[in-house]
């Protein structure tokens, strides 16, 4: 069991959302962000299941678009205009989800900004299947932005305010969940200036990052396999949660055979109900 210590004293992601969006709209935050989508592009279609779960600093629905589940939303931290039609509303760590109900989650710079990094990964654990996929993108701190990092920690901008957690620690974390890493990827091995002209000229530490297959990129990317159910009695019961309901794709034929635990008529992918809401808005005690 994972030791949680005190939480650092950094803005919630509610307050951070609308200077993260910014940085990610500068030339940087997008050359960055389009790095890691190419790498996204490559994982996600390895990973089957039905429901996806992406929990994301940002509200971008295509982040997700190479996987092939056939049920993908979005975790937001609050409400508001922009938010997406296959947003959820909650706090990534006190998830409104069941245990055992997600087939694959996505972690986008999540516990960069969270609170308790702790917390929030053993709520993506414990709402995954056995055998579901967890893949985590973070900053890394072993590359040209952890030692830009150091200089601009505390000047409290985004996105050098963040944890900045080294790949290893969190193969670490996700051991003690019973999780088993399975991929590292990393990209994005040019120092963050904003000057398209330096850029340019750093071109090479790109070229050699991708031959030499480092991990000492911007940022890195790990996938790992539940591979217990142990880990997903850590916390409350959902019986004690607040649950959304979430919308399905499937007929009512589908849905009672996915009660039963059947297969789907083309045996690729399993159905995983999310349990609903009794009239008085929470679940009753024969449930």
């Amino acid at each position: 069991m994972l030791a949680t210590s005190a939480k650092p004293s950094i803005p919630s992601l509610v307050e951070l959302r609308q200077p993260l969006k910014a940085w990610f709209q500068t030339e940087l935050g997008q050359q960055l962000l389009s790095t890691e989508q190419a790498l996204l592009d490559q994982v996600l279609p390895r990973l089957f299941g039905y429901h996806l779960l992406q929990i994301s600093v940002l509200d971008l629905p295509e982040l997700t678009r190479g996987s092939p589940a056939g049920h993908r939303f979005m975790l937001a931290p609050e409400a508001d205009a922009d938010l997406a039609e296959c947003s959820l509303v909650g706090d990534m760590e006190n998830l409104p989800l069941a245990n055992d109900c997600i087939d694959a989650v996505v972690l986008h710079h999540a516990l960069d900004f969270a609170h308790s990094p702790h917390d929030a990964l053993r709520e993506a654990v414990r709402v995954l299947r056995p055998g579901g996929r967890l893949v985590i993108i973070g900053f890394n701190p072993h590359s040209f932005w952890g030692l830009h990092r150091l200089w601009k920690r505390k000047s409290e901008q985004v996105p050098w305010l963040g944890h900045f957690m080294a790949r290893r620690r969190m193969q670490d974390w996700l051991k003690l969940l019973e999780m088993k890493s399975e991929r590292a990827d990393s990209g994005f091995f040019r120092p963050p200036w904003h000057s398209a002209r330096w850029m340019q000229r750093m071109q090479f530490c790109e070229r050699w990052g991708q031959r030499s297959h480092s991990l000492n990129g911007a940022f890195w990317i790990l996938t790992a396999c539940k591979e217990t159910g142990a880990a997903a009695t850590v916390g409350q019961s959902w019986k004690r949660r607040f649950v959304f309901p979430l919308p399905v794709a499937q007929s009512s034929r589908a849905s009672r055979a996915s009660r039963g635990g059947m297969a789907d008529k083309a045996g690729s992918a399993r159905i995983y109900p999310f349990p609903r809401l009794s009239s008085s808005a929470s679940p009753s005690k024969d449930s």
